[in-house]
Formats: C-alpha cells, structure tokens, sequence
C-alpha cells in the first residue's frame, strides 16, 4: 500500500475505535442523569445506588475516549497536512470551540459528580450529570458540525492568492442542513448504545437474581429508552437520507448498488450475486422502498452509478468518482439491521416483563417457561445480554458508510482525498505509526473491556445499613465511653 492507503486505514482505524466510546458517553450520561433525578425526586435509595453504579461505568468508558479522540486530532497535522492547510481556518473552528468549551465543561462538572458525593446538595449533584449530558451533546454538536461541512461545504470562500478555503459565515456552519439532519440521528443512536449496555448488564445480574431492586428499573428505563431511540433513528434517518440523495446522489446510488436509474426503485434487504451488485443471483427486495427513502415518494426517480458517474465527470473533469460499492452497500444494511435487532430485544423485554409478558407466556407456555421462582424465562436474560455490542456495530457501520460513501472526496466537490495527505511523511513513517497505534490500541481495548467487565459484574454497592436510632442507648460491655457520652 502506498502513503495514502495507509493514512487512510490509520485515521479509519483510529475512527472507528474512538467511536466505540462516544456513543456510550453520551447515552450513558444522560441515563445516569435521570436516574439521580428519579433520587432527588423520590428518595428511594436504589436510584441513589443506580446511579452510582452506571457512573462508574461511565467513567471508566470516558477515560479512554479522551485518549483516542486526542490520537485523532492530532493525524490532521501528521498524516493529512494539506488538508489542514487547505480548509483549516474552517474545519478547526468547530474543533476549537468543542476543546474548549464543550469539553472542559463535560469534563470540570464530571469532576464534580465525582468528588460531590455527600458533599454538594442533592439537586445541585444531579445537576452536574445533566451538565455533563449537555455537554457530550454539545461536542457532537460541533464534531459533527466539522464532519458535516466535509459532506457539503457551506460559509466559505477560495481565497485565490493563498490557494486555501476561507471561513466567510460560520453561522451557515452550525446550521448546515446535512448537520441538522445528521445530529438528531446520531444522538438517538447514542441513547440506544447506552441504553444496550445498560439492558445487558441488569439482564445479567437479573438472571442470577441479584441486585433486583437495582436492575428491574434500570432494565425498564433502558429498554424504553432503547424502544424510543429507534423510532427516533428511524425518522431522523428518513430525513437524513433524502438530504443526502440530493447532495450526494452517488452515496445514496452506491448504497443500493444501484447502476441505473430507475422509477420506482425497490430496496434490497438481502442479495447474492457479485459484490459490487453488478450481478443478481437472488434478492429480497421492498418495492419502491428506496424511491420513498431518496425522494420522499414511492414512485420517485433514484438516479443510478453510471448516470451519476457522468454527471460528475462532467461537472468536475476526468476521473472516477464512485466508492467502493460493496462496502457502501453492505455496511448500510448492517447498519440498519443491527438498530432493528436491538429495537426488536428491547420491545421483546418490555413485553415479557411487564404486564403483556403474562398473556405472552400464555400463547407460548413451553417456550417461554420461566425458571423457578423468576417470571421470564433464563434464555431471556441470556439473549439480552448480547443486546450490548449490536448498537456499537450499527454506529461503526454507519461512520464507515458516511464515510467511504463520499470517496474520493475528502471535502465534497471540493479536495480529493489524494489531495489531502502529507506530501512529506514517507510510507514507512505511516505504516510505523499505523502499527504502534493499533497494537495500542488493542491494548487499551482489552484494558478497557476488563475493567467494564469487573466493575459490571460486580454490581451495586450494598444497600446502607439503618442508622441506629438516637433514643436508644449503644449496647455491648466494651463500649463505655459511648454509653457515658450518651447518658451526659
């Protein structure tokens, strides 16, 4: 593999595994949130312990976040230089005011969470997690509001004499259509990623019987949770696709594997044939379920690869301007299809543990026979458990889509991505770092996954033992000097 090759697989290395921690920093934050708010409104001591417990996991996955996305910023400088010379005053604006405000203010009241315990009143420390909440959306916010301009660049001017993009409206910035498109549905899908750790791990615990007045609430929250967000992906993605048929009608073409225009245009859930969707062995298919996804009609026109091809050699000159097909068309399946099963588990859980589970289990006696002194049945438990990684694949799926989808733009319609890389780091250099980073990586993924695994499986702390009332005087032959303390 040549230079590019490389910078490309480090910084899509590096993506993909930064992303594992960020969906769940911000859906766990804000699940840890409610739940001390459920404390502070209550009283009941398990929420107090639930959210305890849940913040210790959040901690745990916000350390390692912190370092790989730091890894992550600082490639633009090493592995992609003239592409930070050539729209930098633009994509780091963003990137500047996430460090320093959205940032420090995630990271400073999580301090706070951390160390207020017994110290800060009960509504102020509930009000540090929501703080914290806040701020890991705000940070989306303006990440996104850096990736989306590499999507559609808006808000600027080439400045002809220094060859470089320009910042002229950084308002139009922060309202890019293809950001407020693309926010709402990654922040749904956030949830479902927190809320699928928190459904594993309480089903757990809940098939072993313990901590149950910990996990049954917090199984219920999650699955909630998790049963709203994928309606909320679902419609945001809805929106999200029809944005991106108009601004990158190559992505949505590729995604399908579409090679010819059609109308209307069916979607295919499963293909064999070739890879590139060139040839068709066999397929299920929706009819005109794509039209209604690119343009909002059943009956729409979805225009296919070749045709795109042409309009964009035209546009641009000479060269090819398609992605790779096969990893288009399949990481948007699994995308969908990882969202869907982690939908399915959570309505499934949400029926057979409440009050529907008891005419569920009536339908399917055999099937759903609980175990002995439990009202849902042991496999249950056992198949939610595997809930927790299927929203982590359907976010990495859904960032190597976006971005293999609008190859070989690094910046659309504007730089190529062979334009963007360091003309003077030499092959051996990235392939070195390449290495180092992902061996460390895979070092810090194991530390990562042993730690959740340790602090998960261990549970809640124990509930606090009952303060012995003041009235009656302590007991045992030993203890004078607190009977004599007592009776003075």
């Amino acid at each position: 593999m040549d230079q590019l090759d490389l910078a490309r697989w480090q910084f899509g290395i590096t993506t993909v595994y930064h992303y594992i921690f960020v969906p769940l920093s911000i859906g766990l934050s804000t699940l840890v949130a409610v739940l001390e708010t459920a404390y502070v409104r209550t009283g009941k001591e398990h929420y107090k312990r639930a959210a305890k417990f849940w913040g210790k996991l959040l901690l745990i996955n916000f350390a390692i976040g912190i370092a790989t996305g730091l890894v992550q910023e600082f490639q633009f400088g090493m592995a992609w230089s003239d592409y930070s010379r050539y729209v930098g005053d633009i994509f780091g604006a963003p990137l500047a005011i996430e460090a320093l405000l959205a940032f420090f203010l995630e990271s400073t009241f999580l301090g706070l969470w951390i160390f207020g315990w017994e110290r800060l009143g009960k509504r102020a420390h509930a009000a540090c997690m929501w703080v914290v909440a806040i701020g890991t959306m705000l940070s989306a916010y303006f990440i996104l509001a850096a990736n989306s301009w590499m999507q559609h660049p808006v808000g600027y001017r080439i400045n002809a004499e220094s060859g470089r993009a320009e910042l002229t409206d950084f308002v139009a910035v922060l309202t890019n259509s293809t950001l407020l498109s693309a926010f709402p549905h990654v922040l749904f899908a956030c949830f479902m990623t927190g809320a699928a750790l928190m459904i594993g791990v309480a089903a757990w615990h809940l098939a072993r019987r313990r901590h149950q007045d910990v996990m049954r609430p917090s199984l219920k929250l999650a699955s909630w949770v998790m049963l709203v967000s994928a309606v909320g992906v679902v419609i945001s993605g809805d929106l999200q696709a029809r944005i991106m048929t108009e601004q990158q009608p190559m992505k949505m073409a590729a995604a399908e594997a579409l090679y010819d225009t059609v109308a209307p245009a069916s979607f295919s859930i499963f293909t064999i044939g070739s890879l590139d969707g060139s040839d068709e062995v066999f397929s299920i298919r929706v009819p005109r379920l794509l039209s209604f996804m690119a343009t909002g009609s059943w009956d729409g026109e979805v225009e296919g690869v070749n045709d795109v091809q042409r309009a964009e050699v035209a546009r641009y000159g000479e060269g090819d301007y398609r992605p790779i097909v096969p990893v288009t068309y399949w990481s948007f399946r699994l995308m969908i299809g990882m969202g869907m099963l982690a939908a399915a588990v959570s309505a499934g859980l949400l029926a057979l543990t409440g009050p529907p589970g008891r005419w569920v289990r009536r339908l399917w006696p055999r099937r759903l026979a609980p175990a002995a002194g439990d009202t849902v049945p042991a496999w249950v438990w056992r198949a939610a458990v595997w809930t927790i990684p299927l929203p982590v694949l359907g976010n990495s799926f859904g960032w190597i889509f976006t971005e293999m989808g609008r190859q070989p733009w690094v910046v659309y319609g504007m730089l190529r991505t062979a334009d963007g890389v360091s003309p003077s780091v030499p092959a051996a250099t990235v392939a070195l770092s390449l290495t180092v980073f992902t061996l460390l990586y895979a070092i810090l993924g194991v530390v990562e996954f042993r730690l959740l695994r340790t602090y998960a499986l261990a549970g809640p702390e124990a509930p606090a033992a009952p303060a012995a009332p003041d009235d009656e005087p302590p007991t045992g032959a030993d203890d004078r000097e607190r009977q004599l303390a007592f009776a003075y």
